[in-house]
């Protein structure tokens, strides 16, 4: 478990972020609440008072089952570390609202308990969704909502320079586009490919929609997508800041309109409605058309274990009220998610804002899918090592993608 604290420090959330952190009198969680009627839950919310729909609903749920909900919100990297401590002293939370690819150190660490144990159906939720639960053939969770990437495009840039975005269907017709954008004096496109897990999290939908797999990122495809973003770096379609842009930074370089497109997500909807221009949404297209695969973001509910098992009937209940269709719209909208069972998405798909959104969700992979578990972290270290040195020009891209599987293959052996 001490192995795994260290690990998962890596894993900065790369999809939506907290506040300050908070505190919580983890005994409550002990064989005594039960006596009283107190569940404990952790979230990543610490943004969300007494008073947000948030944790009414929290508390709704624990009324409903005859329980008292405490809760507390985290800052999510000082979740995902107190999480693990908390199950290293026996002082873990009934529930837990966690950052979906650290879903597989947890259980790694043996400190969750899986779904049939919990007795919860997980029937409902989209399986590309929940598939970022999945460890060795067991479901740690369930997905509250889901985020993921697209692209946000100034449809005033776009006009001068006489592109349309629904001519935008494969890397090709993009890059013709940037070009066009360029010579019409505008910007092109900027992204976060920051040295953490966001420049990682930016980086996937190209590596996989050119086909790469991540146990073999060396392959030809893999090199394309490097090459992809390191052309337009060098042909001044993407601005060198993006070495160290931050999702957050590279939308205020977007906000300020002289950029044709923005690579970010769905969090970032209400900034949109802000930036006093016309805008819209694409998906991100694959290399030789359709839709690239992007990654998921957002939280999974999940059951940290007890040594009094009997909690674990109330628990799933818990769960269960906090992703029911109805609580998980309103939940999702709270949180600028995307629904992660059909039904809610359905709903969402009704909003003209949202449907470009849930067609991006449906065809999203979560990070740690394919079971590459807790070595997910280990081959992203090397993915954003590989994007720094190809872009800032101290690597080729296949040097520096041969590299990153060198280290990649050592790490994860």
């Amino acid at each position: 478990m001490a192995v795994a604290l260290a690990a998962v420090t890596t894993l900065a959330l790369s999809a939506c972020g907290g506040g300050s952190t908070g505190t919580s009198d983890a005994g409550a969680s002990g064989s005594g609440a039960a006596a009283s009627g107190t569940y404990t839950v952790w979230d990543p919310y610490p943004q969300f008072d007494d008073s947000s729909d948030w944790v009414k609903l929290l508390q709704k749920c624990g009324t409903d089952n005859g329980v008292t909900v405490k809760r507390t919100g985290y800052d999510t990297t000082d979740l995902t570390n107190k999480a693990l401590l908390a199950a290293q002293q026996g002082t873990s939370p009934d529930v837990i609202l966690i950052d979906n690819p650290v879903i597989s150190t947890l259980a790694d660490a043996g400190a969750l308990t899986d779904t049939q144990t919990l007795g919860l159906d997980t029937s409902a939720f989209e399986k590309n969704l929940i598939a970022a639960g999945e460890v060795d053939g067991k479901t740690y969770g369930v997905p509250i909502g889901a985020n993921t990437l697209s692209l946000y495009y100034n449809k005033a840039v776009l006009d001068a320079a006489g592109v349309d975005p629904a001519s935008v269907k494969d890397w090709a017709s993009l890059t013709a586009a940037l070009e066009k954008v360029k010579a019409a004096g505008k910007k092109g496109i900027t992204f976060s490919a920051i040295g953490t897990e966001e420049g990682s999290f930016q980086f996937l939908p190209w590596f996989w929609g050119s086909g790469a797999d991540l146990t073999k990122l060396d392959s030809s495809q893999g090199v394309a997508a490097l090459s992809l973003w390191k052309d337009w770096l060098d042909k001044g379609y993407a601005p060198n800041s993006v070495l160290n842009n931050t999702q957050t930074t590279s939308w205020q370089e977007f906000a300020t309109g002289d950029y044709a497109f923005s690579e970010n997500g769905t969090w970032q909807l209400g900034n949109a409605k802000k930036t006093g221009f016309e805008w819209g949404v694409i998906p991100i297209p694959a290399e030789n058309g359709g839709v690239a695969p992007a990654p998921t973001g957002g939280e999974f509910a999940a059951a940290p274990v007890q040594t009094d098992t009997a909690r674990y009937a109330t628990t799933s209940k818990l769960i269960s009220c906090l992703t029911s269709p109805d609580n998980a719209l309103a939940t999702d909208t709270t949180l600028s998610y995307i629904g992660a069972t059909q039904a809610v998405q359905e709903k969402q798909a009704a909003d003209p804002e949202l449907k470009p959104w849930v067609e991006a969700v449906q065809g999203a992979k979560g990070r740690t899918s394919d079971n590459l578990g807790t070595k997910y972290p280990k081959i992203s270290e090397q993915l954003w090592d590989a994007v720094q040195a190809a872009l800032s020009g101290s690597k080729t891209p296949q040097q520096a993608m041969s590299d990153a599987q060198t280290a990649a293959a050592s790490a994860t052996s």
